[in-house]
């Protein structure tokens, strides 16, 4: 071999050589830590413990809906449940907000052609007269077709809104759909109608029908507003096809108590971290859900994912650097009011809150994580990632996420966040119905979700990374 070749294979050699130990300097976690992580990969894989504390929640608590006795009955829960887990710190945080009262709701088609209709009252929603309320229907395909009608045109009628929600794997077509839930009665007063009744924001073709929160406006006459099963839905756009008045009658009792003062909490568990305590890794979902259904769902997944990944971690013989909090919000179906009492009593110290995800979509397994972190830590997400792959996991190329739903309002307060993106095709034929129940579990998926959210926690606990950065 020449002195040239010997030159250039030497310091090409000197060159790998470098490189690798810049790779390996450039890493976050050691090859113990590695290991370490591979351990509690293999462990959440293996537990059933995610499942049994869905299991727990849904049979000893049921629905959970903000100021009912299955809302207080949550709290005692998850109290309980943490400590039994080994958290080093159990505590509360009141959270306060109007206690509604869903009663009674019935629809009933009573011309041309009479029908009983499948009903649900919106969340917030008033009550219809005592005997109820009985007029023409004036539809609506879009939205968007009820705010283009002029001011007290519909002289009152019921509006009846019909869109359709797509299914999409990651639920975007929630997004479009939700609009008319939200603000429909709203509108509709605007317009002079008597009530609103909506097709329900689902995917599935049962006659359960979707509730969800509404709100009204100061100064817009408040009117009752309900959404109809899918195939009920149907049933009254066929009947309007045919050209004839359709005459529908609504009754509902709902209520808002007003001399009532609905108090929950959010309930805070904690691993302290080893070396820098104060440094706040969180993990969310919220502890609350509507009436209807046991909420295993919407976001019993959560609680029981959330909760086990914290478990798991804190089993580790060593701690990790940072602490591990998780976070069970209180009120999120009313409008993230745990989240925003929490921001509010921790402003102080959202700057020790590193980074966050939450729980509260979907049924299926993950396939893509999204950051919202700062340029200079991206690379810490793509090591994150390696390790998230063999599970089918994507990194997505955008850093634009925020915390899903209460995480959110932690986001707007400076936190950074990683958004985990499971399969939603089916999410919304049960979200929000009496069919979120245990059963729609999948357990096997939901291991892996419990591994993907172990392994992100402890990942972000032991990397000694700004993500704001």
């Amino acid at each position: 071999m020449s002195s040239k070749i010997k030159l250039i294979t030497s310091t090409y050699l000197a060159l790998l050589i470098s490189a690798t130990s810049l790779f390996a300097s450039a890493q976050q976690l050691s090859t113990e830590q590695q290991a370490q992580m591979n351990s509690l990969k293999e462990t959440a894989l293996q537990s059933d413990l995610s499942y049994q504390l869905i299991e727990s929640l849904t049979t000893e608590v049921g629905h959970r809906l903000m100021g009912s006795e299955g809302d207080k009955k949550s709290i005692v829960w998850a109290i309980n449940k943490m400590k039994t887990l080994g958290f080093d710190k159990v505590w509360s945080e009141d959270v306060t907000g109007s206690y509604w009262l869903r009663g009674e709701a019935k629809a009933r088609i009573v011309a041309p052609y009479p029908h009983d209709l499948v009903v649900l009252a919106l969340g917030g929603s008033i009550a219809t007269k005592k005997e109820g309320l009985t007029a023409d229907v004036a539809h609506f395909e879009t939205f968007a077709d009820l705010k283009a009608a002029p001011d007290n045109s519909l002289n009152g009628k019921i509006a009846f809104v019909s869109y359709q929600m797509d299914r999409d794997i990651d639920g975007e077509g929630y997004g479009p759909a939700v609009g008319t839930r939200v603000s429909g009665a709203v509108v509709a007063a605007q317009k002079g109608a008597s009530a609103l009744v909506m097709r329900s924001v689902g995917t599935d073709n049962n006659r359960t029908a979707h509730t969800g929160v509404m709100r009204y406006k100061d100064q817009v006459k408040k009117i009752p507003a309900a959404a109809l099963s899918n195939p009920d839905a149907d049933l009254l756009v066929n009947q309007l096809k045919r050209g004839k008045a359709v005459s529908l009658y609504l009754h509902m009792t709902a209520k808002t108590d007003a001399e009532v003062v609905a108090t929950s909490a959010n309930v805070i568990g904690e691993f302290t971290g080893s070396e820098f305590p104060e440094e706040i890794v969180s993990l969310g979902a919220h502890l609350d859900s509507w009436d209807v259904g046991t909420g295993a769902l919407d976001d019993g997944l959560g609680i029981g994912m959330v909760m086990a990944a914290a478990h798991h971690i804190g089993q580790l013989p060593e701690r990790p650097k940072r602490t591990i909090r998780v976070i069970l919000f209180a009120a999120e179906e009313v409008g993230l009011l745990g989240a925003k009492e929490y921001v509010k009593v921790h402003k102080n110290n959202m700057n020790s809150h590193v980074i966050g995800a939450e729980w509260d979509f979907g049924i299926g397994r993950i396939y893509k994580m999204t950051p919202g972190v700062g340029a200079q830590s991206l690379n810490a997400i793509r090591e994150l990632a390696q390790y998230l792959a063999p599970l089918g996991v994507a990194l997505s190329p955008e850093n634009n996420a925020k915390g899903q739903s209460d995480m959110s309002a932690l986001s707007d307060a400076g936190m950074p966040s990683i958004d985990f993106a499971p399969d939603g095709s089916n999410y919304f034929d049960y979200h929000h119905t009496e069919n979120d129940t245990l059963d729609k579990v999948d357990p096997a998926a939901l291991k892996v979700n419990t591994a993907i959210y172990t392994m992100y926690a402890y990942f972000a606990a032991q990397a000694m990374v700004d993500f704001r950065k």
